[in-house]
């Protein structure tokens, strides 16, 4: 019966399960981190003993543009191992947002809020549509930037269950949207903000005199469209690939069972529901009328970049805090601060592997960046690329799945733009191409392979959380396995989507297409 079971697979299933085979027999997370600590500082000291050097072209002063390996093997990088060993570790970004929005959350599920309230929403939600209702959530989370991709999985697998899913799609689901769906929003984001003002800084040093400027909403029309396109596409392979490798959850006795309310649940989902209400409208008026808000020079009130944006997960952390402790005390499940006590121990005491893992990946990732061994990867993939000589569609595309490749590798968007933004914005704008298009190109290609690279730190954080609540065996590679081919249809979708919309000459933002407006480069 097996065999005949096995012969029935699809070729999809079988790549898919050679994948996840070959990724299970990695490492654990943090045995991994120390082979690549390895790794990368041997690489590094060879590119220094061969004096192997690049040219960096975010940087305008030749002198300070030459970017050099440096060699771990050596007084100096003892030092620098010696003085941030401890820095490296504590100064891990996802660490402190992990662990805050973990302890946030913990409070909500332990006084059984969370449960309460799916009780409430989603008892008549068909669960046809829970998929693309989670992948929407995901995708439109990053105007929260790297908060989404801490609270959203967690809180889709409580979703999944109450519906009859499997909890840990529901969480490869959530992950997927704020991480392959990272670039795409309703509302302008802080990526929106940050990507621009790189591109204006290429445009800048390109055309020093110039005043043409690209705005924050230079994409905005496409990424509207993209939130939907993102819904769609990891909404369905969630559903017709992802949920049928995993079968039925059979769940566990401590996992939670969305049941008819009682009275007491109902009287604390009122109360909790008030304080988040009254909290929202303290925030709003503290944007309008104080000092959450970002003031221009004419006076007005900005939201990205304001302190409301910037703040997000402290402000978070109180959200789901306040309304959890109050909702615990009036139905009952709280009766001391002994019980709110062990509600966060027993959630932090899940997170001990991820913290583990931190220690050993903040090594990895400043030694990655001490060595310089990133920029280098980014230039040369650019150099790459503006060697191949391709015009027209074939170079967008290329261009795409450049920034897909190095992505895999370099994890910051940020650090990649500034890299890449100075090679490819004069270049496509010799060509006739926006700057705005050009930065359109490079976030479409920044964004898929984001859900299963392994040198993100979310994806062993969702690896924890399933391991200690849903599927105690499960490793690395029923991850990766499983989100691969969201990354691949999402990759497909989106090139043929801007293939779609280039083709109609559709605006990719207010006033702004594909093609750069007429005088704009000076007379060659």
């Amino acid at each position: 019966m097996t065999d005949t079971a096995a012969a029935k697979k699809s070729w999809v299933d079988r790549f898919l399960d050679g994948i996840e085979r070959v990724c299970n027999k990695l490492p654990p997370p943090a045995i991994l981190f120390c082979w690549l600590f390895l790794i990368v500082a041997v690489i590094g000291a060879i590119f220094t003993v061969t004096d192997f050097s690049m040219i960096n072209p975010a940087i305008s002063d030749p002198a300070k543009a030459v970017v050099k390996s440096q060699n771990l093997f050596s007084a100096t990088g003892l030092q620098w191992l010696l003085d941030n060993m401890i820095k490296n570790f504590t100064g891990f970004a996802p660490l402190g947002l992990v662990i805050t929005m973990t302890l946030a959350i913990g409070m909500c599920e332990e006084s059984g809020l969370l449960l309460a309230m799916l009780s409430k929403c989603m008892r008549n939600v068909p669960p046809a549509l829970v998929p693309f209702v989670i992948a929407f959530l995901g995708t439109v989370g990053n105007i929260a930037s790297d908060t989404a991709m801490v609270v959203i999985p967690p809180m889709a697998a409580i979703v999944y269950m109450g519906v009859g899913k499997h909890p840990v799609v529901g969480m490869i689901n959530g992950y997927a949207g704020a991480q392959a769906g990272f670039t795409a929003n309703l509302m302008i984001a802080g990526t929106d903000s940050l990507l621009q003002g790189l591109t204006n800084q290429a445009i800048k040093g390109f055309i020093p005199d110039s005043t043409f400027t690209v705005d924050v909403t230079c994409n905005w029309f496409f990424m509207i469209a993209s939130t939907f396109l993102c819904t769609l596409v990891i909404g369905g392979v969630c559903t017709w690939l992802v949920e049928p490798r995993f079968g039925k959850y059979e769940g566990g006795a401590d996992d939670a069972k969305i049941e008819e309310l009682s009275d007491s649940q109902k009287k604390g989902l009122r109360r909790a529901g008030w304080v988040a209400l009254a909290y929202v409208a303290l925030l709003v008026a503290g944007f309008f009328f104080g000092p959450l808000a970002k003031i221009a020079a004419d006076g007005s009130r900005i939201f990205v970049g304001s302190p409301l944006l910037k703040g997000m997960i402290p402000l978070l952390f109180f959200f789901f805090a306040l309304p959890g402790i109050v909702y615990g005390y009036s139905a009952g499940t709280i009766k001391n601060s002994g019980d709110l006590n062990k509600g966060m121990v027993k959630q932090a005491a899940a997170m001990g592997g991820y913290v583990v893992f931190c220690f050993f990946a903040g090594q990895f990732n400043m030694l990655f960046n001490w060595t310089k061994l990133g920029t280098m990867l980014a230039i040369g993939g650019a150099d790459f690329l503006k060697g191949i000589g391709f015009t027209g569609t074939s170079m967008c595309v290329a261009f795409i799945l450049l920034a897909m490749v190095v992505n895999l590798f370099v994890a910051s968007g940020s650090a990649k733009w500034a890299i890449f933004a100075p090679i490819f914005v004069p270049m496509f704008m010799l060509l006739g191409y926006h700057p705005g298009f050009t930065q359109l190109l490079y976030r479409l290609g920044d964004s898929p392979t984001n859900c299963f690279t392994p040198m993100s730190p979310y994806i062993w954080m969702v690896l924890s959380v399933a391991q200690a609540k849903y599927m105690k065996d499960i490793k690395i590679g029923t991850l990766v396995a499983n989100l691969v081919p969201i990354a691949f249809f999402m990759q497909i979708a989106w090139i043929v989507f801007f293939i779609v919309w280039d083709y109609f000459g559709l605006p990719i933002g207010p006033g702004v297409y594909a093609t750069l407006p007429a005088g704009v480069l000076p007379p060659m």
